[in-house]
């Protein structure tokens, strides 16, 4: 299968460059993923669309101020892009410019007390860095780091917490599963108050694996990365009651979706535990737990927009993103959502 098959045509003024205001007004394109019929709707109408017994599953995971700036001993300026933790003190990181970060090479910051070195290299020009830091690591990224937002998105972002679902909890993605990005927390409320829809929340945290594009020419030679993933015995236990009791289970973005694929037997069962996913779902896949997704539109030839049309189907995806583009929907992070059942 040829990755130039999920490429597709984008004005670049439906990029999207700022978050909805408020986020649920963000619009909503339905689609029926037999029939592929398309529906227009805004998201905070969500619940018309699903019904009494189903269940949401949203991944709480939070976007770390991933983005570093350093120097070199010799004064050469240096980013870093935090990627994963692989020891105490020692993360897996994107390193620029790479030519310049050798093994052994000593990075220093804003803060005197703390400096790092690079330690190793690592898969596909990744870097192992070391960090030196009084206190606690989390603390002092808050004061060093940015938000890591995609190079698509150019204007500042004012609010940082805007690239963070509102139930974001647990520190560790160095990007945003952003299909929760529409959810307000009045919406979180009316949900099962007045739809009988129930939420559950899980744990993937956004590394390289989801957002590194694909390099190569098929599909099946792209190799994942692994991601950290935790399921609790009571999101199980409730997953596995909905699914018994006959709802839907209805992930909220492609982490969710890659996260209950991972622990999910062939009968539909999950189980509780934590662990590394490098699972890699396209056309041909079979789903084993998920009914439905709610997710964003994504970049051309992504293992994102692979995912969703081995959901839906390839032509459907394909006529739904013509679709949107026509209907000047917004695109990518910031922009419009999908709900596909």
């Amino acid at each position: 299968m040829r990755v130039d098959d999920f490429d597709y045509d984008l004005p670049q003024e439906l990029i999207a460059q700022d978050a909805a205001e408020p986020r649920d007004s963000s619009r909503l394109l339905v689609m029926d993923r037999q029939s592929g019929a398309i529906t227009h709707s805004v998201f905070h109408d969500l619940g018309e669309f699903l019904r009494p017994g189903d269940l949401l599953v949203l991944n709480e995971t939070k976007v770390l101020p991933a983005r570093i700036y350093a120097r070199r001993s010799g004064g050469g300026a240096v980013e870093l892009l935090l990627l994963k933790a692989t020891g105490l003190n020692t993360w897996q990181t994107l390193v620029r410019p790479g030519n310049k970060a050798l093994p052994g090479r000593k990075l220093y910051f804003d803060l005197p007390e703390v400096w790092a070195e690079i330690i190793d290299t690592a898969e596909e020009g990744t870097r192992i860095v070391e960090f030196h830091h009084p206190g606690n690591f989390f603390d002092l990224l808050d004061r060093l780091g940015t938000m890591p937002l995609p190079p698509y998105i150019k204007k500042p972002l004012i609010d940082q917490s805007r690239y963070q679902p509102v139930y974001a909890k647990e520190k560790g993605s160095a990007a945003a599963p952003t299909a929760g990005l529409h959810f307000t927390p009045e919406l979180l409320r009316r949900l099962p108050e007045e739809y009988g829809v129930n939420i559950c929340k899980i744990l993937l945290h956004v590394g390289l694996g989801t957002f590194r594009p694909v390099k190569t020419d098929t599909v099946e030679n792209h190799h994942m990365h692994s991601e950290f993933y935790r399921l609790s015995p009571e999101a199980a236990a409730q997953i596995n009651g909905v699914r018994e009791a006959g709802g839907r289970i209805i992930a909220v973005g492609t982490t969710s979706v890659r996260t209950l694929e991972t622990v999910a037997d062939e009968m539909g069962r999950v189980y509780p535990g934590e662990g590394w996913t490098d699972i890699f779902i396209y056309p041909g896949y079979r789903f084993k737990i998920i009914d439905g997704m709610v997710t964003n539109f994504h970049l051309p030839k992504s293992t994102l927009i692979m995912l969703v049309s081995a959901f839906a189907g390839r032509e459907n995806v394909r006529n739904a993103y013509q679709v949107a583009v026509e209907e000047k929907y917004r695109f990518f992070s910031f922009g419009d959502a999908m709900l596909l059942l």
